[in-house]
This record gives structure tokens, C-alpha cells and sequence, in this order.
């Protein structure tokens, strides 16, 4: 059993309440997973406040209460412990009862709005194909070197990060790669942990349901490398504007890439087809599978990464060569009658814009691009307008449908998205309210050689309406659609 004292070192305590020499059993944030002997962190949540819980936790065992505010009954067989911010006393009290694992391996953070599970998930990729155990934190998956679980978050909560990061410690994993994102920044799930690197891919609109104004945005994805250390490096693409503010103030050592200007690692794309990208990273060609100029700045985050993590430089490209594409980033399927339909997690618009603009990019000009769309319910609803202009200016034809429409009327979503679309463009547009038929209305308008673009869900498996996740995967509907077709 742990001690108290052990896991409260280095945490700002106001005040505490009782032994602190006393055992402990399991460290808890939700009072419903309780047991005898338990830490019971009460944070204060955006739907639940903790604090409104802890008399529960205490009757059902909880042994320490940590609470930004004493209850107004103090109980003499509970310690508590008073702290300023309980989502910061939590990261590093899990970071503590884990013996602070982030310190045991080499822990690599990638943020921005989009490219973070791409950037991350190659990373993994390439480490494992140069021969090291290596541990991976994302949005589609959790992987413990070879062994896999299933992701809930983009970043997992403080103590989920920790004990998945002491099991990689234990499997004798040598570098982890994670996914940041700037809900987990900004709730505090990444206090405590030690960063070798971090990378910044880009910024544009997104998640302004949560973060009020995009400077708020901006600024907590900022805070992460305010706070890495100097012994850190800092690995910028300085092509996007808030690349410079990213790294205004971090003590760690700053490195840049970027395709459009001067940086430390730089690329020129030389060829580029469905098939794949030729591609030169700092003077030297290598041909990879990955396409769009959005992937290629990917890709020059994991070159850069790898070479500053120490890897030797024909060893990173002959890999980047072989690495395959992540689930849901444009992945594609032709069908016998030659329409290729890509399936892309594109929820952003600058995301969407990317995908469509290397489609158009890579098309002969001949094909018709036809597009399915949807945007999340209760997330941000600036960005629906958005979403519909961009894919019924760039698209010959566009099919507004539902996407995850959580507890939101799915029609009240497209209606919103349609007021985006522009008078000349409103005659490219469908609306098919249930996502399966609007796929196959788009696989039976394609003809031979269009390309069907299906954007929002990428790797998802699953289409939640109110509350409930139906079983739902884009990759899997539009293979059926085409055999359906050619059948």
C-alpha cells in the first residue's frame, strides 16, 4: 500500500487534514468507482462539479478527499487535503502514485488542430521499424509497444496517461509519441508530465464550443510549450502563422520546418498521384505513400522528430518510405467501375479544404469530385456554414447528411451548414438526412473515373444519436455500396 506522504510531493497543498502518513488504496476522480481506502479527487468539471459528490465518496470508503473546497461537515476519520486547482493536484498525483513514469522513457507531445494523430501515429511506426519498443497515445488507439487498447479521448485523463505510461515503462518501452489536445492542456492532464519534445503541426477553427474565442484556442495550445523544459526541443511549422507564438516563450530548443520559407528541415514535392508523393526532404528525394501537401508537412515533422530524437538520416527516410497510411486520413477504395472513394476524418474546415484541394490538385480535371458532409451536434456550430461553403465551392457535387449528431436534431445541423452555401453554388447540393443513403446516393451519381470524397468520421466505427453509439463506418458502407453497384 502507498503512502500518502509519497504521492503528495511537489503538489501546491494549501492546507491538510488528518495523517499524512496513512496508507492509501487507488487514486479516483469519479466517486461512482470508489472503493475502500481510495484518493477522491473532487475537480470541478464543465457539466459536474466533484465537490458535490464527496459525501458520497466518503460512504462508500474513500480514505483522503483532495478538493479545491472543504465541505462544510469535516469528518474526523477523512483526511483532506486543500488544494488551489484540482485538475493540476490530480495530473500530479497520478504522475506521483505512478513513480512518475513520463521520466523513464522519452515522451514526445504533438499538438495543433490538425495532423496531431497522423504525426503521432507514423512516429510509432517508424520507431517500431527501426527496432525499438515504442508507445503510442492517440485518438484512434493506445498501444503498449505491441499490445493495443481502444482510445476514448484525444488525451486520456491524468491517471489513464500515467498508468498506460507506467505499463509502457514496465514492457521496457524506449519512446512514447501523444497526441495533445487543447481540452487536455487546458484541463490540466498533461501537469507533471516530462516532455522530451513537442511538436506543433498548425491552428485553424475548431472546438470554439469549448474555448470561447480562437485566441483562448490559440493560447492554451501556447501554454503547452511554454512549459516544457529546457532540456527539450520545440519543433515548429513556421509555414502557419501562430507557429512563431507557439514558441515565444518555451525555455526548450526551437527547431522549424516548413515547406513555404527558410527552415531547419525543409521539402519540395517533386511528383505527386493518388498512388503516392515523390517528395526531397532537405535535398534528398524519397518517395512515400502519403499524399497531399498537408501530408507532407506531416511528414516533415516526423522526419525532423526522428532525426532530432537521434535516429540517422538515410535510416528515417528508407522507413518514411514504407509507412502506410493512418485509419480514416484519406484512405481509399476504387471500385470496378474506377470511382475511387476516399474516406477522410476531415471535421475542421481548413481540414476539409486541405482534403478537397489535394484532390482537385491531384485530379486530371476531367472527373467530377462529389462530396459527403455532415458536422457534429452539440460542438461548435460557427464552423457548420463554414464546412458547407468550403465543400460546395471545391466539390462538383455536394451531400450535406448527419455526422455524429449527439443529442442535436440532425436536420436543425444541416440547415445550419446550408446557410453557408453561396446562391451560385446552391444547385451542386443535396441534403440526405441519413448518412448510409447519402453515401450510396454519391456512389450511384459517380460515374467512371469520378472520385467520392466522405468526409467527418474517418477511423470512427460508430454514428452517436442521442447518447447512443450505433455501429456506423464509413469505409465499410462505401465498400458495400460498390459491390452493391456492381452486383
Amino acid at each position: 500500500m502507498k503512502k500518502l506522504r509519497n504521492i503528495l510531493v511537489n503538489i501546491p497543498v494549501i492546507s491538510v487534514f488528518g495523517d499524512i502518513d496513512a496508507g492509501i488504496n487507488r487514486l479516483v476522480f469519479d466517486s461512482r468507482e470508489v472503493s475502500t481506502n481510495d484518493v477522491f479527487v473532487a475537480q470541478r468539471g464543465v457539466h459536474v462539479d466533484g465537490h458535490a459528490y464527496i459525501d458520497k465518496a466518503i460512504d462508500v470508503g474513500a480514505a483522503v478527499i483532495v478538493c479545491e473546497e472543504l465541505p462544510s461537515v469535516i469528518k474526523d476519520e477523512v483526511i483532506y487535503v486543500l488544494v488551489a486547482d484540482a485538475n493540476v493536484a490530480l495530473a500530479m498525483l497520478a504522475s506521483n502514485y505512478y513513480e512518475n513514469p513520463s521520466s523513464k522513457l522519452k515522451l514526445v507531445g504533438v499538438t495543433g488542430t490538425n495532423g496531431k494523430t497522423t504525426i503521432s501515429t507514423l512516429l510509432y511506426q517508424l520507431f517500431k521499424k527501426a527496432g525499438y519498443k515504442v508507445g503510442l497515445l492517440s485518438t484512434v488507439k493506445v498501444m503498449v509497444d505491441d499490445k493495443e487498447y481502444p482510445a476514448t479521448h484525444t488525451t486520456p485523463d491524468s491517471v489513464a496517461i500515467n498508468k498506460f505510461l507506467e505499463e509502457m515503462v514496465d514492457a521496457g518501452v524506449e519512446y512514447c509519441f501523444m497526441e495533445v489536445s487543447s481540452h487536455g492542456i487546458h484541463q490540466k492532464r498533461t501537469e507533471g508530465l516530462h516532455f522530451v519534445g513537442g511538436i506543433f503541426t498548425n491552428l485553424s477553427h475548431d472546438h470554439l464550443d469549448y474555448h470561447s474565442t480562437f485566441a483562448e484556442y490559440r493560447d492554451v495550445k501556447k501554454s503547452f510549450f511554454d512549459q516544457l523544459p529546457k532540456s527539450a526541443f520545440a519543433l515548429m511549422n513556421i509555414d502557419d502563422k501562430n507557429g512563431s507564438v507557439m514558441a515565444q516563450n518555451t525555455k526548450a530548443t526551437k527547431y522549424s520546418y516548413a515547406l513555404k520559407t527558410l527552415a531547419d528541415f525543409k521539402a519540395k514535392i517533386l511528383e505527386k498521384s493518388f498512388s503516392g508523393t515523390l517528395v526531397a526532404i532537405n535535398n534528398t528525394e524519397v518517395w512515400t505513400k502519403l499524399i497531399g501537401e498537408f501530408n507532407i508537412y506531416n511528414l516533415l515533422a516526423i522526419y525532423g522528430t526522428a532525426e532530432l530524437l537521434g535516429l540517422e538520416k538515410m535510416k528515417i527516410l528508407t522507413s518514411i518510405s514504407e509507412l502506410e497510411s493512418v485509419s480514416g486520413r484519406f484512405q481509399y477504395v476504387v471500385s470496378k467501375e474506377s470511382v475511387t472513394a476516399i474516406v477522410d476524418y476531415a471535421h475542421t474546415p481548413d481540414a476539409l479544404k486541405n482534403v478537397l484541394e489535394t484532390i482537385n490538385d491531384i485530379r486530371t480535371g476531367n472527373e467530377n469530385v462529389i462530396t459527403v458532409v455532415g458536422c457534429g451536434g452539440d460542438r461548435d456550430k460557427t464552423k457548420r456554414p463554414k464546412m458547407a461553403h468550403i465543400a460546395s465551392q471545391l466539390s462538383n457535387q455536394a451531400i450535406f447528411t448527419s455526422d455524429n449528431p449527439r443529442t442535436e436534431d440532425p436536420q436543425s445541423i444541416i440547415d445550419e451548414m446550408e446557410d453557408g452555401v453561396s446562391a451560385e453554388n446552391y444547385k451542386k447540393t443535396l441534403s440526405v438526412l441519413d448518412r448510409r443513403q447519402a453515401i450510396k446516393t454519391a456512389c450511384k451519381l459517380a460515374n467512371p473515373g469520378d472520385i467520392v470524397l466522405i468526409a467527418g468520421k474517418g477511423h470512427e466505427n460508430y454514428q452517436e444519436i442521442n447518447g447512443v453509439k450505433h455501429h456506423f463506418d464509413d469505409l465499410e458502407e462505401v465498400s458495400l455500396c460498390f459491390n452493391q453497384l456492381k452486383n
